[in-house]
């Protein structure tokens, strides 16, 4: 563990983050911190970034540790825990697992039979019933969420605007089946859902997809729409994205993005609009409210 110099918590005691991948940990600690309450950082091995942890006090730690997060968190006065930063599901089968998490077992193969806001919504009961409080890293640092209207320069056209309509109603239809946070539709076609692959890769497929001709719709035609499970437990896991989702877009030759404002975490705001003016495309975040209106 690295400590740094103590930091004030505001009279709540530190605020736990597990850390995934990507950049959203660090993102969340610097936003905390500067409302002044300490944070402990716990990284897990295989996935979250070395360079992110730099400067907070942080334990890196295996997934299948549950007794030593509760033992840790009780030691440091955490009561309140974020979770952010990519995970890939994890095989019951080829984890190591401490006595408390070999206790659960039996509760852990009843939640993996399922998507996985059944398995997270799980995992958070068994952090709430030791007494532990799981907050939303939009909670505690909504700087990181994308804001309502367009980041850049460029705006979405009427037929992306229908696209992005067509799109928030798959996302309704297929959430009851906790199946994916992310579809991409071109002229009202659906051309692509979210699943195991995650964002990065579903926009890999729409660009081999192109270069094999097997879309139809002119290049720049077609709008990446993300937005959480209508029924989502939105402390966790919401949908996100960052300056590499802006590759993915000029790759898969799309017009834009469209998310939920305040309900979709940013990596880098700022280089995310820079990204997106530079190649031309848009990025627009739209109400959360009833989620039907496409700001203009």
């Amino acid at each position: 563990m690295t400590m740094p110099g103590a930091q004030a918590d505001g009279g709540e005691g530190p605020l736990a983050i597990i850390c995934g991948g990507g950049s959203l940990p660090h993102a969340v600690a610097k936003a905390v911190t500067a409302r002044g309450r300490a944070v402990i950082l716990f990284a897990l091995r295989g996935f979250a970034d070395p360079e992110q942890m730099a400067g907070y006090p942080h334990h890196w730690m295996g997934l299948g540790k549950y007794g030593a997060y509760r033992r840790l968190f009780r030691q440091h006065g955490c009561r309140d825990v974020v979770f952010i930063g990519s995970v890939i599901r994890p095989s019951l089968r080829h984890s190591e697992f401490d006595w408390a998490t070999l206790m659960l077992v039996p509760r852990l193969l009843a939640m993996f039979r399922g998507g996985d806001d059944h398995l997270l919504s799980g995992l958070l009961r068994i952090w709430e019933q030791d007494g532990f409080r799981v907050l939303g890293a939009h909670e505690v640092a909504p700087e990181i969420t994308v804001p309502e209207g367009c980041l850049g320069c460029f705006k979405p056209s009427e037929r992306d605007r229908r696209d992005i309509l067509r799109g928030m109603e798959v996302i309704a239809a297929i959430g009851p089946f906790d199946v994916g946070q992310a579809v991409v539709v071109a002229n009202n076609h659906v051309l692509a859902v979210e699943g195991i692959e995650g964002t990065d890769q579903m926009l890999v497929r729409i660009a081999d997809l192109r270069k094999a001709k097997k879309i139809r719709a002119p290049d720049g035609i077609g709008v990446l729409v993300k937005a959480p499970k209508p029924h989502q437990d939105r402390r966790i896991d919401l949908p996100s994205i960052g300056p590499q989702t802006i590759d993915g877009i000029v790759a898969a030759r799309l017009a834009g993005i469209a998310v939920v404002a305040g309900e979709t975490v940013i990596a880098d705001a700022a280089r995310v609009a820079e990204a997106a003016d530079r190649a031309g495309v848009f990025v627009v975040g739209l109400p959360a409210s009833g989620r039907r209106g496409v700001p203009t």
